[in-house]
């Protein structure tokens, strides 16, 4: 199966928009402590999926998680039934331990139109601190901001943040709230599983 999915849904493939946001759902799920958030995300991806003829599962292999994603003609009683495959590039594969599958380029313009639209509405304080979290998740995740996980962002918080920032004793005081802010820039929940 390929890395990425292509934009062409006409030939019975999965558009790549589609396959970013059925990732980026799947990460909140995993990440929220919330049931309800939880079932919500799971919900809206299995219909955006269905919409298409698709069907995910997330398995768990010695590289770590991976959501999988096939057309639904494939799949009978949550099992893949592997005589109905006609061609294997049609399913995707995306990582959910790691870097996602974006390029980096693509992340980092991803990311600076976040810091800069906190930073236009709330101010330099907060958008240097959006600034020091777009470095972090692009630099060392090569990740969209939201989809970093808590662990993720914890680890920001602990390590990467006081020692590469060099916050002013103002963006120290407000970093939680500018990762917040951030986040309200996008369709994603602030993962809160590890983040104290």
């Amino acid at each position: 199966m390929e890395e990425t999915d292509t934009d062409r849904p006409s030939d019975g493939e999965l558009p790549t928009g589609v396959g970013a946001e059925a990732e980026r759902l799947t990460r909140r799920a995993r990440e929220t402590v919330d049931d309800r958030e939880r079932a919500g995300a799971l919900r809206t991806r299995d219909r955006l999926l269905a919409d298409h003829g698709f069907t995910a599962r997330v398995r768990e292999d010695d590289t770590g998680a991976v959501l999988v994603l096939y057309p639904a003609e494939w799949v009978e009683n949550d099992t893949v039934q592997p005589e109905r495959i006609d061609d294997t590039d049609r399913g995707v594969e995306r990582s959910l331990s790691g870097a996602g599958t974006d390029d980096w380029e693509t992340v980092d313009t991803h990311n600076r139109e976040l810091v800069a639209a906190v930073r236009r509405a709330h101010g330099d304080t907060h958008g240097a601190n959006a600034t020091a979290l777009a470095d972090f998740a692009g630099n060392h995740y090569a990740k969209r901001i939201e989809s970093l996980t808590g662990e993720e962002l914890q680890l920001f918080l602990d390590e990467y943040y006081p020692r590469n920032a060099w916050p002013t004793d103002d963006q120290r005081a407000v970093v939680g709230e500018s990762i917040r802010l951030v986040f309200e820039q996008t369709a994603a929940s602030v993962p809160t599983r590890r983040l104290r």
